[in-house]
Formats: C-alpha cells, structure tokens, sequence
C-alpha cells in the first residue's frame, strides 16, 4: 500500500522542520511528499528544497504563482499525489512515528473505508501538551455512554471535528471531493467529512495520531476546552443533541449551530458545481431538526424561550 502525503505551507519556517522529520521518522516510511506552497515570504522554500535534496525521490515541490488559500491549495496537492492512500498534512504539528504504519493497517483491513481520521494530542508553540480535552474526544465520550456517534449529522448540523491535519483518503475516493466548494469559513475537511460520513465511508480512530499544535498564527483552531466535568457534560450533551435531556444554555448552543449550518449551506448551494443533491438534504433536514428542537424548547423552557430571537 503506497501512500502520499499532501503537505501545504505558507510561511511555516518556525515548525516545517519538526513536521517534515516526524513524516520522514514514521515506522512506515511514505513514498512521495507532495508540497504545495503558497507563497511563502520566509525560509520555507530553502527549509523544503533541502529536504529534497537529501531526498529527491521522496519530494515534490510545488510553488504557486498566486496565493490560493488553504482549501484551494489543499485541492491542488491532493490532486497532484500519485499513490493510493493520501495523508493531508498541516505545515505546524507533529505526527506520532506509527500514524501512516496504523492507518495503512485499517485501510487493509476495511476496505469499505474511505476516510479515516483521529484523535490528537494538543502542544503549545514549545512543543508541550496542554491539559485540555478537546472535541475530538466527543465520539469515544458518547461511545462511552452507549451512544454511537453520526458523524453525518454531527457534521452537517454541529460542528466538524473531523480535522483536515488528521485526515487519509483513498486515492479513489478523490473524484467525489474534488473540487471543494469555495465558501466562506467551510473548509476542506468539513467537506470531505459531510460526504464521507453520509456514505458511511469515514471512520474516527480514538487514539491520538498528532500533536495538533495551538499558536496565535494558525489558520484554524478552537478544538480544544478547559479539562473538568462541565467541559465533558458539555460536549456528551452537545454532541447527543437527538437523545439529550439538557439545559436551556445547550439547548440554544445546538439551535444556533443549526441556523449557521442553514445559512452555510444555503451559500453552498450557491456555488458548489458537485453534490447538489446532497447540499438540498442538509438544508432540508437541518429545518426539520431546528423546528423539532424548537418546540422541544418550548415546551420544557416556556419562559426562557419567549427571549430567543
């Protein structure tokens, strides 16, 4: 099983060098490195084309001409990798040295799965773990209920916590996600795991395959909350949102969530050229949920409902 890693970067020299050795210091070693970066105004490039010259089988650098983003400079390298599993990968974590021999492993194992994504550790700008829980942590707190996680409606109608720097796709699988949809605070990984998970082809390993790093230049963050049992009262309530008994403050957490994912999809529907049918199904389904909840909420919290807007 040959694999590929999508590495995008734009001005990453603080941390290029600690994420390109773990990729390079995995127990199976990866055949081909695709990097994509954006343009870069620090040392990233000569950081990069030193590798490659140590290296220059493995690499594949790739400098655009214009700056393309994040999502769109993701589509281009997961576009340009050659072999079979594809592991996107952030210019500022660090990767476990067994995530690609233990991913492969799972691939072989379930060839149904397209997908798969993990848990991850949390570290500061110095590489120490922070103590927090994060809402990767929510699928094997509900499992740990005897709620089984849908990762569709969590994604569609919540929040994603399928984390693009934790993401391997099969090759063939690419077809169906390209190209991303061009909206506004949607990413990549939202997108990927909407229409994996609604073709029950994602899994979400529980161990912890990264050291996500946390730092004020980060594209996106927000994983990660304060460790104790109001943060995990908070995400098993929050993430059980069909089978909860909660109170008025999580009740309106989860309406909000659904209006935003109303209002993202409908700009969706704007612009994505791919799975229409798809889009007009959570604009659908995410109405009928908040209805439903709505008077859930006033039944239970009559008094506190007459302030909603």
């Amino acid at each position: 099983m040959k694999t590929s890693v999508a590495l995008c970067t734009y001005n990453g020299e603080k941390f290029i060098r600690q994420q390109t050795d773990s990729i390079l210091d995995q127990t199976k070693k990866v055949d081909e490195i695709v990097v994509c970066d954006d343009g870069s105004t620090d040392s990233t490039v000569s950081i990069l084309n030193s590798y490659k010259e140590k290296y220059p089988e493995l690499f594949k650098i790739y400098i655009n001409g214009e700056n393309l983003r994040s999502v769109k400079n993701f589509e281009k390298a997961i576009s340009l990798c050659q072999n079979e599993i594809i592991f996107l990968c952030d210019q500022d974590d660090v990767w476990m040295e067994n995530k690609v021999a233990n991913y492969c492993d799972f691939f072989q194992k379930n060839p149904n799965i397209a997908v798969l994504c993990s848990n991850g550790l949390g570290i500061d700008d110095d590489g120490e773990e922070l103590e927090k829980i994060s809402f990767w942590d929510a699928p094997e707190m509900l499992s740990n209920k005897g709620l089984e996680p849908d990762f569709f409606e969590i994604t569609a109608f919540l929040r994603n916590i399928v984390t693009g720097a934790t993401v391997a796709i099969r090759k063939e699988f690419r077809p169906q996600i390209l190209p991303f949809p061009s909206v506004e605070s949607f990413h990549h990984d939202e997108w990927i795991a909407l229409i994996a998970s609604k073709q029950k082809k994602l899994h979400f390993l529980s161990e912890k395959y990264i050291k996500y790093r946390l730092h004020a230049n980060q594209t996106v963050g927000g994983v990660f909350l304060p460790q104790g049992t109001e943060s995990e009262n908070y995400l098993l309530n929050y993430f059980s949102f069909n089978s909860f008994n909660a109170n008025f403050k999580t009740y309106r957490k989860i309406l909000r969530s659904l209006r935003s994912a109303n209002a993202k999809y409908l700009k969706l529907k704007e612009t994505s050229a791919t799975q229409k049918e798809l889009i007009e199904e959570v604009l659908k389904l995410s109405a009928e949920k908040y209805q439903n909840l709505k008077t859930k909420l006033r039944k239970e919290f009559p008094l506190q409902s007459l302030f909603l807007k």
